[in-house]
């Protein structure tokens, strides 16, 4: 916005000057037409001074009174006491004709006669006779300046009412932000602001949808089997029985409350109000301790270790976040990995990164963005259906919170390799 600004105020400026030069320009040639009432006016006064020079300086008012008489031409004679002005008295001394305005508006001009004599005739001055002149060029000079400020904000206009009707069609439930904005216009910015807000919002709709749908899914299953075992409870014949059925209604009842929880920890990461908890924290021996523990819950046969690199001693984050983050990634890769998932996480050039590759089959390259949507499960053969497809949304959250990205691609082991990144200064 501070360009688009700078731009008004050089095209401002180079109004200003041309219009100044046109105006200079226009007063020269008005002042030119003028000259020959100046030449005319001179000539009237030679003669006037001719005539009474032949006379005696004694008779030079009643001759200039009788002159006036005649031609009505308002002719005076004052003494050069009379006349005030350094200016004026400097033209008259040098043989030139001088303008003095008078107390009661009226404009006179001078031509000395002698030391003590000045020559006056009544006249208009230059100044009120370009008045008008002047009064038009002014009226151009602030019509220029308008205009030129007009071209500049209608475009401005133009864009904010485009923007402001897709706004209203976007509040109305159409969901879809179609301002039509030029990358050159001067709210670029805002409108672009505007169209990552509407996907952003869109993406919460989406996901609230799937959620809902999931959740709905998810919960009936085990539902459904509780309220199977509640029947074969009541038929029971004996306690050990209905314990059976209890103990099913208790696993069902904590695979509900699993999806509860992943359910709420994912929609805590979508809330806009999030406020992380930032601190420094050293990577160096809390990473290898979360990968020793993710080993051991994990299957036997997996090997699993973790590698650093660089200062990961004071590395800057939420802990919370990024232990969830690292824990869903080993866990993941576990349960996909043929024998080995490897961890590295390396600090350089200002950037953190944490990549987990696995020798499982991989993610195929159209699923890629795909398995960052929640409740998203990608059909794997010879892999049993665990969780929610919530670990993966919630480690591209978790990252996003941090000013960071979740990349995947073809692991060196043949699985996959899941990269997330965040830059090392965060605000605390």
């Amino acid at each position: 916005m501070a360009r688009h600004f700078l731009g008004l105020y050089l095209l401002i400026v180079l109004t200003l000057a041309a219009v100044s030069w046109g105006q200079d320009k226009l007063l020269q040639a008005y002042g030119a037409q003028d000259a020959s009432d100046d030449r005319a006016l001179a000539v009237a006064l030679s003669a006037v001074e001719s005539h009474l020079q032949r006379a005696p300086a004694s008779e030079w008012k009643h001759l200039v009174d009788e002159i006036s008489a005649k031609t009505g031409g308002g002719l005076e004679l004052f003494a050069t006491t009379d006349i005030a002005g350094n200016k004026t008295l400097d033209a008259l001394k040098s043989g030139k004709i001088a303008y003095m305005q008078a107390a009661a508006g009226e404009a006179w001009a001078l031509k000395q006669l002698n030391k003590d004599y000045v020559l006056a005739f009544k006249s208009q001055a230059p100044d009120a006779q370009r008045g008008l002149l002047q009064w038009i060029i002014t009226l151009l000079f602030y019509a220029a300046m308008a205009l030129v400020i007009m071209i500049w904000i209608w475009p401005l206009t133009r864009d904010l009412r485009a923007l402001e009707k897709a706004a209203a069609r976007f509040g109305n439930k159409n969901w879809v932000f179609d301002a039509r904005i030029k990358p050159r216009s001067q709210i670029a910015a805002l409108a672009e602001t505007f169209r990552k807000m509407a996907v952003r919002i869109d993406g919460l709709i989406a996901s609230h949808k799937d959620m809902s749908n999931a959740v709905s899914h998810e919960i009936k299953t085990p539902l459904s089997r509780m309220q199977f075992e509640i029947e074969l409870a009541q038929q029971a014949q004996n306690v050990s029985e209905v314990k059976t059925s209890l103990g099913n209604i208790k696993a069902d009842i904590a695979a509900i409350n699993a999806l509860v929880s992943a359910t709420l920890k994912y929609a805590i990461l979508e809330r806009a109000d999030m406020t992380l908890k930032i601190g420094t924290h050293n990577f160096t021996t809390l990473l290898p301790a979360i990968t020793e523990n993710v080993r051991n819950d994990a299957r036997p046969d997996i090997q699993m270790c973790a590698e650093l690199i660089g200062d990961t001693d004071h590395v800057i984050c939420d802990l919370h976040l990024i232990e969830t983050v690292v824990k869903n990634l080993l866990y993941n890769a576990a349960r996909y990995a043929k024998r080995e998932v490897h961890l590295a996480f390396t600090v350089k050039d200002g950037v953190n990164q944490l990549l987990v590759d696995d020798d499982g089959p991989g993610i195929p390259e159209k699923d890629r963005q795909r398995v960052f949507n929640s409740f998203v499960q990608l059909e794997s053969t010879g892999v049993n259906k665990a969780g929610y497809g919530l670990g993966l949304a919630i480690v591209k959250r978790a990252i996003e919170w941090h000013s960071g990205e979740v990349f995947i691609a073809k692991s060196p082991l043949g699985g996959a390799r899941i990269s997330a990144v965040w830059p090392t200064m965060l605000p605390e």
